[in-house]
């Protein structure tokens, strides 16, 4: 039988990661940011993701998965279970992409234009509110986060 224990991480490095960790800050702001829009967006049947969601679709031209996916940091699956909700709801029609017909093209459709233009407005004053109380320049985190994605 051996006596020896085995090695355990000092709690000195917890201490630094804890305090120095951009990925674990990163994370609790998501997180924090993700709660503050639910709440604003609650009344609308919305969570922050399915807002930007809508709001990457509102474009001229139906977008495809292809090209939305990238744009929310999404892959194409994790789209298309983000998408099935809104469908259900009659936000969002998926069809066929005309040109392609193994592609597929989203577009809002009157109901989801109805409620991006309602929710806008509460966005807007969250949004002014969280940038007001924000301790450093808004535009400088944005375009630091800009720079990792």
């Amino acid at each position: 039988m051996s006596n020896l224990s085995p090695a355990k991480l000092p709690f000195d490095v917890t201490l630094m990661v804890r305090d120095t960790c951009l990925c674990l800050h990163v994370q609790r702001a998501a997180r924090a940011l993700a709660r503050l829009f639910d709440d604003a967006l609650r009344p609308f049947g919305l969570t922050n993701g399915q807002y930007s969601l809508l709001m990457a679709l509102n474009r001229p031209d139906p977008p495809s998965i292809g090209q939305v996916a990238p744009f929310l940091a999404m892959d194409r699956t994790t789209l298309t279970a983000y998408l099935k909700p809104l469908e259900r709801r009659g936000l969002v029609e998926v069809r066929p992409d005309p040109k392609d017909r193994r592609s597929r093209r989203m577009r809002l459709t009157d109901a989801g234009h109805a409620v991006l233009l309602a929710a806008v407005p509460v966005w807007k004053s969250t949004h002014a509110a969280l940038e007001r109380d924000m301790a450093g320049d808004p535009n400088r985190l944005r375009a630091d986060l800009m720079s990792l994605a």
